[in-house]
């Protein structure tokens, strides 16, 4: 049963990336004529190009974006002094804003899953640049089963595949899970988004002793993933970093 409804969702991606490179269709930024042999999946290479990457300093703790016209500058925000996050790291591709804020729209409330090679890609581009030897295992930030079967799919656990592919990590869904439904964090102001994570997620001892990598699309406040990764640690785990594709 879980074979043949695997089959009829890979044939369903199947049949519709093929509609797409057959049939006219707008890019998903600029909403011009898809060029053929000049896209990536349903944006054109024009906007592709242009997506905002951070350049700019990033707090080394939460990857909060220090607005500056200073480049190669490590700092601690002023948050993460108050209230060290219970990551090593957390790092991000880009800002969540313009053609990337779109892209990863279409993606994540759209339908648009084939964008995932091409987001991953960004991800692997930043772990790159960052050099950590010490990871053991990539693990997508879990989302709640009851979302999950809404939705369809868990955008994080897309991006988790393939970076796990493309970095040679090994992918691991079995640590921990968001174990209860809270209200959606884009709904809540600032001050109440740690309160609504907080004990959502359950983790297991295998996570003992790992150094581990969360991936997931958006960080705005960082709590979600925050919370995600206390759950491991109370756990075992050795340290948690988190990767995403766009800051807030």
């Amino acid at each position: 049963m879980v074979a043949a409804t695997n089959l009829i969702t890979a044939l369903s991606l199947l049949g519709r990336e093929a509609a797409r490179m057959v049939l006219p269709s707008p890019c998903i930024v600029c909403d011009q004529e898809l060029p053929w042999r000049s896209r990536t999946a349903s944006c054109c290479q024009s906007c592709w190009d242009d997506l905002p990457k951070i350049v700019e300093p990033k707090c080394t703790s939460c990857a909060a974006i220090w607005i500056t016209s200073e480049r190669g500058v490590s700092f601690t925000c002023g948050r993460c002094i108050e209230s060290p996050s219970r990551m090593e790291w957390v790092d991000a591709w880009g800002h969540y804003a313009g053609g990337l804020e779109r892209v990863l729209h279409s993606f994540k409330f759209q339908r648009h899953q084939f964008l995932a090679p091409a987001l991953a890609e960004l991800l692997h581009e930043t772990l790159r640049e960052r050099i950590d030897e010490e990871l053991d295992c990539i693990v997508p930030l879990p989302m709640h089963r009851r979302k999950e079967r809404e939705r369809g799919f868990n955008q994080a656990e897309l991006l988790a595949a393939q970076l796990a592919r493309s970095s040679g990590l090994p992918l691991r869904k079995d640590l921990v899970r968001k174990s209860e439904a809270r209200k959606p964090q884009s709904t809540l102001a600032r001050a109440e988004r740690a309160a609504n994570v907080r004990g959502s997620f359950a983790s297991s001892d295998r996570s003992r002793g790992l150094s581990i990598l969360i991936v997931d699309d958006i960080c705005t406040t960082g709590e979600t993933l925050n919370a995600c990764a206390a759950a491991m640690l109370r756990e075992g785990a050795r340290r948690v970093c988190g990767l995403v594709v766009a800051r807030a």
